[in-house]
């Protein structure tokens, strides 16, 4: 009998469009560890909404204490099996579109293809002033906090951000747009170490599963979609990501 496995690998050799979206669960593996699972960060971080940043000055040191720290743990870590398997499947033409909720450039740094990346929540690896708009590699507002600046600044006199999707901020409409259409229009939609519980992207899914594409669900932990689910794969994806590119690519 056919396992879980077995299924989609069968669904993905056949596909003609392959959608993937990604989440915290693809990185822990690389030491980024996520927010909601026992242990993650929201346990010890509150997020600071973007109305708060721009507002007060004591929520922009907060989010910089947070940010500060945590970029160091970002820059050591390295892309895992599972992000090098996602990138050897868009190179061997097995992924239309990868979507990722993570910020921390690991399918970049991955080799996956830019053209078919989006980071829908946007990136830790550059900052963008709140005043007017300039965008700058990470690297100068980082070394202005490492320096004693409690929140980077601008030429222009605005405070640097990093360039992710607060709370309360709009994503970026066309790349929303995008997503969905690629999720309606898929043969397979494969969700990996997301919990599916962030919105709207999480729509994905059920755009998906209308359309009647396979959809698989590849993490540990229960998600409001496991019941909507082609199949439910519980195996870490460091594990299950690699024998699957193993398997499409013979």
């Amino acid at each position: 009998m056919p396992t879980a496995l077995d299924k989609l690998i069968q669904a993905w050799r056949a596909a003609d469009s392959v959608t993937v979206l990604t989440g915290a669960g693809m990185s822990t593996a690389s030491g980024i560890p996520d927010f909601r699972s026992p242990g993650g960060r929201w346990e010890r971080y509150q997020p600071v909404p973007i109305q708060d940043f721009i507002a007060s000055e004591s929520a922009r040191r907060e989010y910089w204490r947070y940010k500060g720290e945590t970029w160091k743990v970002i820059l050591d870590a390295q892309p895992n099996p599972a992000h090098l398997a996602l990138a050897e499947l868009a190179a061997a033409g097995r992924i239309d579109l990868l979507v990722t909720q993570n910020v921390d450039g690991l399918h970049e740094r991955s080799g996956f293809p830019a053209d078919r990346l989006i980071n829908i929540h946007g990136t830790d690896s550059s900052v963008t002033c709140m005043s007017c708009g300039r965008r700058e590699p990470r690297a100068i507002a980082q070394a202005a906090w490492e320096s004693g600046a409690e929140v980077p600044g601008c030429e222009c006199g605005g405070a640097w951000k990093p360039s992710t999707i607060s709370f309360g901020q709009s994503l970026i409409e066309a790349d929303l747009r995008e997503s969905f259409e690629r999720a309606a229009s898929s043969d397979v939609f494969v969700a990996a170490g997301t919990s599916l519980v962030v919105g709207p992207i999480n729509q994905m899914f059920s755009l998906a599963h209308r359309a009647g594409a396979f959809t698989a669900i590849l993490t540990g932990s229960e998600t409001p979609f496991d019941a909507q689910a082609s199949c439910k794969i519980e195996t870490p994806l460091e594990e299950v990501l690699p024998a699957i590119a193993r398997e499409i690519g013979q």
